[in-house]
């Protein structure tokens, strides 16, 4: 068995999530490490809140607290939402951490000793009216390259290229809106991502031929158009502070901090240190290859616009600090999930969020749509109408139908007790290679990350059953022939066990219901040799569960419509 460290990109502090934020990072990272545990792998999954840069200023500013409340607030509530998800995170960390400040002093410290930070005098952009100097997403103009005309300081949106705050054309703050910008001189440390170049060309040669084209393509797009020196330190009250070796404050640099694309990823390596406290565990053996790493395996789940800063600039950090840290060896792009063809939008309210979701339906509703049906090899579009409909067709009248027609059958005819009797036949020996050609299928599809695919395959599988059952038909050989009867009760009520396992990864929390029906409790990964149709025993008793998949009514499609928005708001 392997050991497999994942983490998602960290969902920043400012706000609840929306459902694209977790389609595209946090749900498939959950969905994947749940299929990996199950397997029997040594799975350790962590993420945080990413809590420093201007958003977080601004936001606690906004809600008249100071940083640090605000902060520990929005940690709290983005927890225990992902919790609701029922997102299996090992640790969720905070980027703020004692652990993370450390870290990130330590890796800008190492990568000084290797000549690649240097101090410069920089010209920034500071805006008089706010009184300071602007972060560079707190810049927006025209793009040069494209003359996108809401392009941000760091990277249009449009083109996709990295920026500058003094690149953009008619530049302005987006904290007032004012265009009363002037350039200053400010110093900052910049990390000479022009002498990494060929490092990390080299490292993306060797890893990248195992990741999909979305993360490929970009990777190599960034280092193609030319990688540019970047500074990794802000003006700033709020994040890791720039000190000396010797932990004093740095003259020239007093008052600034790291900047927050530097340090966010490096709370990776900080969010382990923090779950190594608090379980007593080792997080330099997940991070150190010459502590034990060089077994790990690292998959990292992310959205396309974070693809740069973690093809580029956090493993030029690793790379170029000249110590043995672990690097990514598979990257997992999503593309972006709109909303009718929109972005989603709190202002506009248009779209749903993370809390709102669960106001609605259980997660696993949520789960299910996100996987099958997410922005995974191409922008997605939710609508309300697609939601109802995959819904009610796949939750409802495939896999909730069926587990409900054999248990309560079993139920009424049988006592609720799994009967003995009869002998498999032709038709039994069939399902049996067709459920391990389709379990086959669908393992393949997860261990390549092909989640809409995989979602697809288990569906498969749950329509072999109803399939099964309609053949069978055990109401009608009931009347004739009793074990004949039993024998197809007992295997229909074996798939149930067999389809709690395959769907637990995807809706855990239904899985575990899905089980209980049939007495199981077993959820492992089913292995390609196992005697499948022969799970439940004779003797064991059933029990069918409160409706496990209730349908989307168009009344409710219409109050949702109304409340959050349809295709008449995009």
């Amino acid at each position: 068995m392997s050991r497999i460290l994942i983490t998602s990109a960290l969902p920043y502090i400012n706000g609840i999530k929306h459902l694209g934020n977790l389609a595209g990072s946090m749900l498939p990272g959950d969905v994947w490490a749940r299929f990996k545990r199950a397997q029997g792998h040594e799975v350790l999954y962590v993420c945080a809140t990413d809590e420093h840069g201007t958003p977080a200023e601004l936001a606690a500013a906004a809600a008249g607290q100071d940083v640090r409340t605000y902060c520990d607030e929005q940690h709290e509530i983005q927890k225990q939402a992902g919790a609701a998800f029922h997102l299996s995170f090992d640790f969720f960390g905070r980027s703020s951490s004692a652990a993370n400040r450390g870290l990130t002093q330590h890796l800008a410290h190492a990568l000084e000793a290797q000549g690649l930070v240097e101090e410069r005098l920089d010209r920034m952009i500071y805006s008089i009216d706010d009184a300071r100097f602007l972060p560079d997403r707190y810049v927006e103009g025209v793009c040069p390259h494209c003359a996108y005309p809401k392009a941000r300081g760091d990277q249009c949106d449009s083109c996709g290229r990295l920026l500058d705050p003094t690149d953009l054309i008619e530049p302005y703050s987006t904290v007032s809106g004012s265009r009363n910008l002037e350039v200053r001189d400010t110093r900052h440390l910049y990390l000479l991502q022009t002498k990494l170049a060929d490092t990390i060309r080299a490292w993306i040669d060797e890893r990248s031929p195992s990741w999909q084209p979305l993360a490929r393509s970009i990777a190599y797009k960034h280092l193609d158009e030319g990688l540019i020196d970047r500074g990794i330190t802000r003006d700033l009250q709020w994040g890791v502070p720039v000190v000396g070796p010797d932990g004093a404050s740095r003259p020239g640099l007093e008052g600034k901090v790291f900047y927050v694309w530097f340090d966010a990823p490096i709370e990776y390596i900080g969010a382990t240190a923090e779950w190594a406290e608090a379980t007593g565990g080792d997080w330099r053996s997940w991070w150190r290859l010459d502590e034990g790493a060089q077994d790990v395996r690292y998959v990292q789940f992310m959205g396309k616009d974070n693809v740069a800063f973690h093809t580029v600039s956090f493993p030029g950090t690793l790379l170029g600090s000249g110590e043995p840290w672990k690097t990514v060896d598979q990257l997992k792009a999503f593309n972006w999930l709109n909303w009718y063809g929109d972005k989603f939008s709190t202002s506009m309210g248009r779209g749903v969020f993370m809390d709102q979701a669960l106001e609605l339906l259980p997660a696993d509703y949520w789960r299910w749509h996100l996987t099958a049906y997410g922005p995974e090899h191409s922008d997605a579009a939710f609508t309300w109408e697609q939601f109802q409909s995959t819904t009610n067709k796949d939750l409802a009248d495939v896999l909730g139908n069926f587990v409900n027609r054999i248990v309560k059958f079993t139920e009424s005819k049988f006592d609720g007790v799994v009967p003995e009797g009869g002998v498999a036949g032709p038709r039994e020996e069939k399902l049996a290679a067709d459920v391990k050609a389709g379990l086959a299928t669908l393992t393949a599809e997860f261990e390549a990350m092909e989640f809409r695919k995989a979602a697809q395959a288990a569906r498969a599988l749950w329509v072999l059953g109803n399939e099964y059952l309609q053949e069978a038909a055990p109401w009608t050989a009931l009347k004739t022939d009793r074990d004949q009867a039993a024998m197809s009760v007992r295997t229909g009520l074996s798939l149930v066990a067999l389809f709690a396992r395959v769907t637990a990864p995807f809706m855990p929390e239904a899985a575990g219901r899905i089980a209980a029906t049939v007495g199981a409790t077993e959820l492992s990964w089913p292995g390609a040799d196992e005697d499948l149709l022969t799970a439940v025993v004779p003797g064991q008793a059933v029990a069918s569960a409160e409706v496990l998949f209730r349908k989307i009514e168009d009344a409710q499609v219409e109050e949702w419509r109304e409340r959050f928005g349809g295709s008449e708001a995009a």
